[in-house]
């Protein structure tokens, strides 16, 4: 038990200081990439135009919310007819 403190004490110190250093490696401002391609007229709609898995995403909420309405419509429809006595 000893051993895992010491070795915590000295570990998380050295792994903090890296994560908050200033020479950490830099990163690249990829805005201007990003701005290019969406801004590129290719007849494509802007929320289609990142590729596959934009289109994907797309689809899928697109069958979620069709799929959430019929489903909505379905049980008000049912809540609303009267109920048959037996």
């Amino acid at each position: 038990k000893h051993h895992i403190l010491r070795f915590l004490q000295y570990h998380i110190p050295l792994l903090a200081g890296r994560a908050f250093s200033s020479s950490a490696r830099q990163l690249r401002n990829k805005v201007p990439e990003a701005q290019k391609l969406f801004q590129e007229d290719n007849g494509l709609p802007v929320h289609i135009k990142g590729g596959t898995a934009d289109v994907l995403l797309y689809r899928a909420t697109m069958t979620l919310t069709i799929t959430g309405t019929c489903y909505s419509c379905y049980w008000l429809l049912t809540a609303s007819m009267p109920q048959k006595k037996q």
